[in-house]
């Protein structure tokens, strides 16, 4: 299944990409805004609409270390590299301005929901603190809460969760 995102709305639609050949043109109508637009199928546009969900790809760029968000009702698996300096997460919405905006249906997750900043120490080493963004629900490390205005370092392998939404921290492979 392939992915197509609303120009107006920005809402994912999906499609069976097998059913059609390459240089086809598809029409979709948005179920919620009722927007109507058609693309054209080729090799650049299928390759495209998956761009986050190719684990391996994500991974070669990832030279700061990166979140894995994990599929589930509310959305698929996302993989988002991270950059030096702070990295703001949230549920992806237009006008809102956050590094890694994910994908989902998760309501319990804010729109600027919490952060990940990534810095060097005096050795050169990279050290990754996480903090709330402030978020209604909490941002949790490993199911503990973390407190308001409270930075905590995170290593590999840690477990954030937003709302109902779990994200797996990696730090950069040695």
């Amino acid at each position: 299944m392939k992915r197509v995102r609303c120009p107006k709305c920005d809402k994912l639609l999906t499609f069976d990409e097998t059913r059609y050949s390459e240089g086809q043109s598809l029409v979709f109508v948005c179920d919620d805004c009722g927007k109507q637009f058609s693309i054209r199928i080729g090799k650049s546009k299928l390759k495209d609409t998956q761009k986050n969900e190719n684990f391996d790809e994500a991974h070669s760029s990832c030279e700061m270390g990166y979140v894995t968000v994990l599929e589930n009702v509310f959305g698929y698996k996302q993989v988002f590299p991270l950059t030096e300096g702070d990295n703001f997460i949230g549920r992806r919405c237009v006008g809102t301005a956050v590094q890694i905006p994910i994908e989902s249906g998760d309501m319990s997750m804010d729109r600027r929901h919490c952060n990940i900043n990534v810095k060097r120490n005096k050795q050169g080493e990279l050290i990754y603190t996480l903090s709330d963004g402030p978020s209604l629900t909490g941002t949790f490390l490993m199911n503990e809460v973390l407190a308001p205005k409270e930075r905590i370092r995170i290593e590999d392998g840690a477990i954030i969760t937003l709302g109902a939404t779990t994200l797996i921290f990696r730090s950069t492979p040695e």
